[in-house]
């Protein structure tokens, strides 16, 4: 039995659609995937805001608020929690040049009434937490625009959110690249740099996605620390990646075990989620898996962090403090790999 609470969002079981290919599994309703989640142990759900509200864009602020009270019925009927809501901008004809940070003062202003919505849905979904993956700002064209202007109008974004609602705490999930070349945001120290410069820094932090810690050649377990540090780590995304390809959003644990022990041992180590923060698994379905079975990436994923959580328990903090203290550290490594491979 695993010391967290897990969640996961809705796209994590998908018809399995993707750059190179059409669907191979027919959609499911959300009522179903939430009652399934609930059956395999999962606490919470993560929500981009046409997730709870479809058809977003063609509502009055009065009808979004009434679609999402129907989501938090169903929540509340099958036990679950509202992890957070995300405004899925990058998915919109209004952004595809970036929403915060659009050359488009038109397309400025969608990007800002949809971060408004998605704040009013996280309301009546009972959570607080804003989600921000920015996917699509920064560029594509290196030249195409101004990036210290752009880093200003970013900050600016957050603060009006920040002051749309007093209770929210907005989480960036910073990323390098994909979709765009080059992001203006992407790395945990990007986000603790931009969490310093807003009218509130106390409510602005961080979300940390294992895979895109490797797209930006770094150690995930390391980001974690480094946000965990300034007291910012609302969330982490915990999955895998097979180096720098596309964003794979593969199994925790399926490529490389060492880094997702470390993950979880500096989780374990400074008791996250003894605030309420939930351990979210953004994995996704193969494309191969059968629809009868298409939740098993989601339980091989607790299944490895609660193997893991084992081996941090079994760590022996004295015998490695003995190694460290005689610069043994291939002893040290060897050890490591023996507990794992035990």
């Amino acid at each position: 039995m695993s010391r967290f609470k897990f969640s996961v969002g809705p796209w994590n079981v998908h018809e399995g659609a993707d750059a190179f290919g059409p669907a191979v599994r027919n959609s499911i309703p959300l009522e179903e995937k939430i009652k399934k989640f609930a059956e395999i142990g999962i606490s919470a759900v993560q929500f981009h805001d046409d997730d709870a509200v479809p058809d977003i864009n063609n509502l009055t602020v009065e009808q979004i608020k009434a679609e999402a009270r129907k989501v938090k019925a169903l929540l509340d009927k099958y036990g679950l929690a509202a992890e957070f809501v995300a405004p899925r901008l990058w998915m919109d004809p209004h952004t595809t040049d970036g929403g915060y940070t659009s050359n488009s003062s038109e397309d400025y202003e969608f990007a800002m009434w949809r971060s408004f919505r998605s704040i009013d849905i996280a309301r009546e979904l009972g959570c607080n937490n804003i989600v921000l993956w920015l996917a699509r700002e920064g560029t594509l064209c290196a030249e195409s625009k101004n990036p210290v202007e752009k880093t200003r109008k970013l900050i600016e974004s957050i603060n009006a959110m920040l002051e749309y609602d007093k209770n929210i705490r907005v989480l960036i999930e910073p990323k390098p690249n994909e979709p765009i070349d080059r992001s203006f945001c992407p790395t945990v120290g990007h986000v603790m740099a931009i969490s310093a410069t807003t009218i509130d820094p106390g409510r602005v932090g961080a979300v940390v996605e294992s895979a895109h810690a490797v797209l930006a050649g770094l150690d995930p377990a390391l980001e974690m620390a480094f946000a965990l540090a300034f007291g910012k780590l609302g969330s982490v995304h915990l999955n895998d990646q097979n180096g720098a390809r596309y964003d794979q959003d593969k199994s925790f644990g399926a490529e490389n075990i060492r880094s997702a022990f470390n993950q979880i041992k500096v989780l374990c180590d400074n008791n996250y989620g003894s605030h309420g923060e939930y351990v979210g698994l953004d994995v996704k379905v193969m494309r191969t898996q059968k629809a009868d079975d298409c939740y098993r990436h989601i339980i091989n994923s607790i299944k490895m962090v609660e193997r893991l959580e084992a081996k941090v328990e079994k760590y022996d903090n004295e015998y490695a403090a003995k190694l460290i203290s005689e610069r043994n550290y291939e002893a040290l490594e060897g050890y490591v790999l023996e507990l794992l491979m035990s």
